[in-house]
């Protein structure tokens, strides 16, 4: 599979989208995906024809350990 640039449509990339447990009845899901080549896709679960957002594993390791450490905390 090429390389999938941001904004590709999520459903046409052939992947397994992962949803947290922690995603609610209303419908305020994000879905992650594991790329073929080691990147990251983001979907919104309630459009999965839509746009993915794609990281490097750089990328979302700084992310996610910006979460842990409760950097973002004042968004919700």
């Amino acid at each position: 599979m090429p390389t999938a640039p941001n904004g590709v449509r999520a459903s046409s990339l052939g992947v397994r989208w992962i949803k947290s447990r922690h995603s609610n009845a209303e419908g305020n899901c994000v879905e992650v995906a594991a790329l073929a080549d080691g990147r990251v896709a983001l979907r919104n679960s309630r459009d999965p024809d839509g746009p993915a957002l794609v990281y490097t594993p750089g990328e979302i390791s700084a992310f996610l350990a910006g979460a842990k450490d409760g950097e973002f905390d004042h968004l919700a």
